[in-house]
């Protein structure tokens, strides 16, 4: 369940940034970065502070080598799903929110590795040893 609460949280993260349906905060800063700069600045920088959150820790848990076997397992996956017919490639909107999907299960893999990680082989990381 907790990587479920953490997967749901990295995809609300994503799709409130940029989605097709035109609600998303990249659509309606476009639309009100005039009228209204303080609140879209105030916004984007609460974006920013989930995406730094989040960024850190995956690059910290699996690193920029496990964030590419990821996107290579989700891409091959995405292949052999394509190649049975069960993916048409021709929506863009779906094509997006594949990405969203698939760049959400990347963070919530990397946010919840060190615990995935701990529990398999019974060993504390350095951050969790107490001085």
């Amino acid at each position: 369940m907790p990587f479920l609460i953490r997967w749901v949280l990295a995809f609300v993260l994503l799709a409130a940034t940029y989605n097709p349906t035109g609600w998303s905060y990249i659509t309606w800063a476009q639309a009100n970065w005039e009228t209204r700069l303080p609140l879209t600045l105030f916004l984007g920088l609460i974006f920013l502070a989930g995406y730094i959150i989040y960024l850190r820790a995956t690059l910290r848990s699996i690193g920029l080598f496990g964030i590419l076997l990821v996107l290579a397992i989700a891409g091959t996956l995405l292949w052999v799903i394509y190649d049975f017919g069960w993916l048409s490639l021709e929506n863009p909107a779906v094509l997006t929110w594949i990405g969203i999907v698939v760049l959400s299960i990347v963070l919530a893999i990397g946010l919840s590795w060190s615990i995935v990680r701990r529990t398999i082989s019974g060993q504390a990381d350095m951050d969790d040893v107490s001085e």
